[in-house]
């Protein structure tokens, strides 16, 4: 790391983080994720919401935002000091695009600056446009361990409508490529798409069982602010026939050998997404890259941050002496981190230990009783002494349910 008045000031900062007074007290960190953020693609998809820029010729500067990368990484190592990484997960935009030599060097960079467990979950996002078998054969040399692969359909009709690069062809493609390389694999696809019928949806769901993968995301269409969707909706199957795929989809995973872990996530035993399973259990995670979010607990107080979401910015400020690539940074209160937990913990079909919410928050049980009593009464959640779970009503219901904490925001 570089010395000098820039670096002194960065100190300081670091040390007043974990020394200045906060308002709760944890006893032990949790996990600790490294998230990084590629922020370009070939073409923007109109349901898209997250933090993608189309690269103009597919081109993008692999090399100075690799060397942002590295220096944002360089200026946060003193808030993660001698934390264990257990899961790395490169997400986008289309990190796919990166050539080979940049992955291994993205790798390499991490590896030299964070302890990185030995047997890490390192997941990569693909797009099936992207594929090439060579580049992946290198990828997984490189230490990828994980692909998770953004389907959406297997039917033509639907891959245009929702602004896919890739048909129904390349699609199979790239899951016959992921299943030579990677014995660990993710299909991600997505259901009451327009126009869809419920034969359409089962065929979808047939054809990514049917390769076997070992995880499948599952996700219900939704209206995004700030997309194109948003502003030009397309016409949607209606809640009655939404639900009717959603049943289907459940009945067909369970007797596939799959378990839903989560509302959107079946797996095959042992193979959850161990990243996920770190932001759903409300663990710590570093995000680096153009308009990446960031979570980390210290002994007195939980901080959120997150990056400059344009690339050029974020690069500029990455590599500019005295600056940080960290545009917002607040310390999340005691009035906050109840509603925070129960967002993410409840998602999950296992629930949370009920000690695991004293241990990730530092704030007392007494906080969230009235709404767990409310919950109980209304048939949301399963608890005993040990585990609070949501009942199928609850997962139905999900956002009822989350909004009752925020209803008792007692600090």
């Amino acid at each position: 790391m570089s010395t000098g008045p820039d670096s002194t000031k960065r100190t300081i900062n670091v040390v007043q983080a974990f020394t200045s007074p906060g308002s709760i007290r944890l006893t032990s960190l949790p996990p600790l994720s490294l998230y990084v953020h590629f922020p370009w693609c070939v073409r923007k998809c109109p349901y898209c919401d997250f933090n993608s820029h189309e690269s103009k010729d597919d081109t993008f500067p692999e090399d100075r935002y690799l060397d942002a990368l590295r220096a944002d990484l360089e200026s946060a190592l003193p808030l993660v000091w001698g934390r264990q990484v257990h899961t790395i997960f490169i997400g986008g935009g289309t990190p796919s695009l990166l050539s080979a030599k940049g992955l291994d060097r993205l790798l390499s960079d991490a590896r030299a600056l964070l302890p990185i467990d030995a047997d890490a979950e390192i997941t990569l996002e693909a797009n099936p446009g992207t594929f090439e078998v060579e580049k992946f054969a290198q990828y997984r040399a490189s230490g990828v361990n994980r692909l998770s692969i953004g389907i959406q359909s297997f039917n033509e009709a639907h891959l245009k409508a929702l602004g896919r690069i890739h048909d129904a062809s390349q699609a199979r493609r790239a899951v016959e490529i992921a299943a030579k390389h990677f014995d660990n694999f993710n299909l991600d696809l997505m259901f009451a798409l327009p126009q869809q019928t419920l034969d359409e949806c089962r065929q979808d769901i047939e054809t990514a069982i049917a390769f076997a993968p070992p995880h499948l995301s599952l996700y219900h269409l939704t209206m995004e602010p700030n997309t194109l969707f948003a502003k030009y909706p397309p016409a949607l199957p209606d809640d009655d026939a939404a639900a009717d795929m959603q049943d289907w989809i459940q009945e067909r995973t369970r007797d596939a050998g799959y378990e839903r872990y989560e509302v959107s996530a079946y797996a095959k035993p042992h193979r959850q997404s161990r990243h996920n399973l770190n932001y759903w259990r409300f663990g710590d995670y570093l995000g680096i890259g153009a308009g990446a979010h960031t979570k980390l607990s210290f002994p007195q107080k939980i901080v959120r941050q997150a990056r400059f979401k344009h690339p050029s910015t974020y690069m500029d400020q990455a590599l500019s002496p005295g600056e940080s690539a960290i545009q917002e940074e607040r310390q999340v209160g005691p009035r906050d981190l109840p509603f925070e937990f129960m967002l993410n913990t409840l998602r999950l079909v296992e629930g949370f230990p009920v000690h695991a919410f004293v241990e990730r928050t530092g704030v007392a049980m007494s906080a969230i009783e009235p709404a767990l009593v409310e919950a109980e009464k209304r048939g949301l959640i399963t608890r005993d002494f040990e585990r609070i779970a949501p009942t199928e009503l609850g997962q139905r219901f999900l956002n009822d349910l989350q909004e009752l904490f925020l209803k008792h925001p007692h600090s």
